[in-house]
């Protein structure tokens, strides 16, 4: 196969990709000492500090896995982020005061001075496990969907995305992911900007935005809220507000990537201000990309979207099997040609002047009739993904993540498919430098110069957090090489958050409010915490928002337990 890209859109992509490597470089070619690379000089302003969280955050996993979530599921993944809010009020008001104050380089540092080396050593450690996996997801996610969407080599590709992340990051540490991750906000917020105007443009005259809205209304996607208590359910408003909260405070306050971020900030002020910056935004931009998705959703009601959106996989299965995928793509355009009929009953009673009982009636029949037609396409997409893993059983058996790209490849203009495309690299960039600079920190502060080589020269350690960062970047790119999707993309992301934070987070908060708490029991603890969420992980179908006040929980109990009933020293 050969690239789909036509030549203006490689242009916009490589010229994008290009400008941000270049102002990476060039604002931090003077970064010369151990303070700079790993702190930024503590000097950036509150705006910066609080749009390279919002980039950190924003990983490729968002821009491909989210839009399609929306297409599945509809708004209602917005409640994830429910809880980030109050966690970012929280976080400000407790533990970046106690950053600032100690001047720590890592999160981490904290815990030996409130406990000991080895309860220090213990969370930075499962930070290095969970962000090294997420770092190689991050370069995963995009190069997998963009290397069988264009034919691109998936070696290559990741590749790429990690070569050009290590070349900015090596140079300049965590001063040149703050510096880059602005730019790259501006082309991911305006990309996507620009390919909403694109889906709506494609709506067939006459729709507008409030047809679009009564039209996924009907078929169940613009629910945002599920008051529900049942706690198999990943998506609900409880969820949202008590495992997610834990989840961002764990994430905000405890993840290395994210406290190196306002550990940048020149003041105490500035810090919180970027902080809570990103608390007020990030709802409305996850709320905006899931609005994307839904109106690509609405789209594909007027033209009938591919039975199966990972469309080289699909072309696999009518090799094998040609007589069923015919006969299933026979099943779907009748479904769709049923759907066109009732849409247009339904949008001509909405247009129409009659009576207003009779108007009801006929919106209440077609809201049916549309959810009956969706019904049988989403049975015929089934029975398609089952095809393509009889197939092939080593394909992926979920095709929400090509949704998007797909989309954007097909229906958008020369050069903006190429803008789309910087967007996910942008996003897979940023995501992946933050992590690879938290974990050269980590590496060098909570590791190297405390049991390896302590007392060595500052340019020693300078040296080493860009040999560690190289190392963690080469580690991203193997595990990016032979990982395997789990589930859908975004939910990979947050699952592997999910298995760790909340033993961390309980580590924190003993350390800061459990003051009569001694180093062991606290350890024990997150020993005994961490156990607990892997084994209700691999045995139960509870959701994994709920891993997070789980591991946090049994920390806090854990150690409080094991710190009675062991002795004190006279």
């Amino acid at each position: 196969m050969t690239s789909a890209l036509r030549p203006a859109d490689w242009a916009v992509l490589v010229g994008t990709l290009a400008l941000i490597v270049v102002v990476g470089l060039w604002r931090t070619r003077r970064v010369r000492t151990a303070e700079a690379y790993l702190r930024s000089g503590r000097d950036i302003r509150w705006w910066t500090i609080g749009l390279s969280i919002m980039a950190t955050q924003a990983s490729a996993v968002t821009f491909l896995s989210v839009p399609g979530q929306a297409y599945q599921d509809g708004l209602g993944f917005v409640q994830f982020y429910f809880g980030l809010p109050i966690a970012v009020v929280l976080l400000s008001a407790f533990a970046v005061p106690v950053y600032h104050r100690l001047r720590v380089y890592t999160a981490y540092e904290y815990l030996e001075q409130r406990f000991d080396r080895k309860t220090r050593q213990l969370t930075g450690l499962l930070f290095l496990i969970q962000r090294g996996l997420g770092a190689g997801l991050s370069i995963y996610a995009p190069a997998i969907v963009l290397s069988s969407v264009f034919g691109w080599s998936l070696g290559w590709t990741n590749l790429a995305i990690g070569t050009l992340v290590i070349l900015y990051t090596v140079s300049g540490g965590a001063r040149a992911v703050a510096q880059t991750q602005t730019l790259q906000m501006v082309v991911m917020l305006g990309g996507m900007g620009l390919g909403l105007l694109f889906v709506l443009r494609g709506l067939p005259v006459g729709v507008s935005l409030g047809d679009a809205m009564t039209i996924a209304g009907h078929l169940g996607k613009t629910q945002a809220v599920d008051f529900s208590l049942r706690l198999d359910t990943r998506y609900t408003v409880w969820a949202g507000l008590t495992g997610g909260l834990f989840l961002q405070l764990a994430y905000l306050g405890t993840d290395q990537s994210q406290v190196q971020r306002y550990l940048t900030g020149g003041s105490l002020t500035e810090s919180r201000l970027g902080l809570l910056l990103n608390g007020l935004l990030k709802i409305p931009m996850q709320f905006f990309i899931l609005f994307v998705g839904l109106m690509v959703l609405v789209f594909y009601q007027f033209q009938a979207p591919p039975l199966f959106f990972h469309q080289a996989a699909w072309q696999r299965a009518t090799e094998v099997a040609p007589v069923e995928a015919a006969a299933l793509e026979r099943e779907q355009q009748g479904a769709f040609a049923d759907k066109q009929r009732t849409l247009a009953a339904l949008l001509a009673s909405r247009h129409g002047a009659g009576d207003g009982a009779a108007r009801d009636a006929v919106e209440d029949a077609s809201r049916q009739a549309l959810r009956a037609a969706d019904a049988r396409m989403n049975a015929a997409h089934e029975a398609a993904r089952a095809l393509v893993v009889r197939a092939d059983p080593r394909a992926e058996p979920r095709d929400a993540d090509y949704l998007f790209i797909g989309f954007v490849t097909r229906h958008f203009p020369a050069g903006l498919v190429g803008l789309l495309l910087a967007v996910i690299f942008s996003a897979a960039m940023s995501s992946t430098a933050s992590a690879l600079s938290a974990l050269g920190s980590t590496s060098v502060v909570d590791f190297y110069k405390v049991s390896v080589r302590p007392g060595r020269s500052d340019g020693e350690y300078l040296l080493a957090a860009r040999l560690f960062t190289v190392l963690w970047g080469v580690v991203a790119m193997l595990f990016a090489a032979f990982a395997a999707l789990i589930d859908n993309l975004i939910q990979a992301v947050n699952i592997i958050g999910s298995l760790f934070y909340g033993t961390m987070l309980g580590v924190f908060v003993v350390g800061m409010f459990l003051k009569q708490v001694r180093a062991t029991p606290v350890f024990l603890g997150a020993i005994v915490a961490q156990a607990t969420v892997l084994l209700v992980f691999a045995t139960t179908p509870l959701g994994y928002l709920w891993y997070n006040p789980l591991g946090c929980g049994v920390v806090v109990l854990v150690a409080l337990v094991a710190d009675r009933l062991t002795p004190r020293n006279p």
